[in-house]
């Protein structure tokens, strides 16, 4: 047979399989008390620069924690806890997380904010792959209502390729200034 007969078959194959979830196996409590050290029990992170997991995208958590597993993505503390974790346990605990409700930290945009940070999120085309809420997909995290130090930190690690994870925003936030950087981080914090 052709490939014409082939590729509608693949595309309806692959468009109605199930996407890729955790395991059945529970994430231990032990894993949890260790994750809640730093990112919170109730989804509330104990420092502002770091980020928020509860409710975030089921697949960009597990890809992070690959990342952070093989390097990819650097940060001393989680490299050395996601050494110890094998696929199961990865993709168990992103299913937990991203079954948890986002939480609010009410924080507001400064006035004057909005304008400017449009405009960069704009010409960035940030909503294409954010979405028009900045609430994320599948394979890119939610920004709405994230801890504004996180994002601004995250953005400068993409900017100067601290964070090499994602070729595509190294580029993209490498033509944003200082200013257009806290400007959207702060605008981003408030959604």
């Amino acid at each position: 047979m052709n490939r014409s007969f082939w590729a509608p078959l693949i595309g309806a194959l692959l468009f109605l399989s199930p996407p890729i979830t955790a395991a059945a196996a529970e994430v231990p409590a032990e894993t949890l008390a260790l994750c809640a050290t730093c990112h919170g029990e109730a989804g509330v992170p104990t420092a502002p620069d770091i980020p928020i997991l509860w409710g975030q995208e089921f697949y960009y958590l597990y890809v992070q924690l690959k990342d952070f597993k093989s390097g990819l993505r650097a940060n001393e503390i989680m490299n050395g806890i996601v050494a110890k974790l094998d696929k199961e346990s990865m993709q168990a605990l992103a299913q937990y997380f991203s079954e948890q409700t986002w939480p609010k930290l009410g924080y507001r945009t400064p006035a004057g904010t909005e304008p400017r940070a449009r405009a960069a999120l704009d010409a960035g085309e940030c909503f294409a792959c954010h979405l028009g809420g900045f609430e994320g997909n599948s394979r890119v995290p939610r920004l709405a209502g994230q801890q504004l130090a996180y994002l601004e930190r995250t953005f400068r690690e993409f900017k100067t390729k601290v964070r090499l994870n994602a070729p595509f925003m190294n580029s993209l936030l490498d033509t944003y200034s200082d200013d257009d950087i806290v400007a959207v981080a702060r605008y981003l914090a408030g959604l």
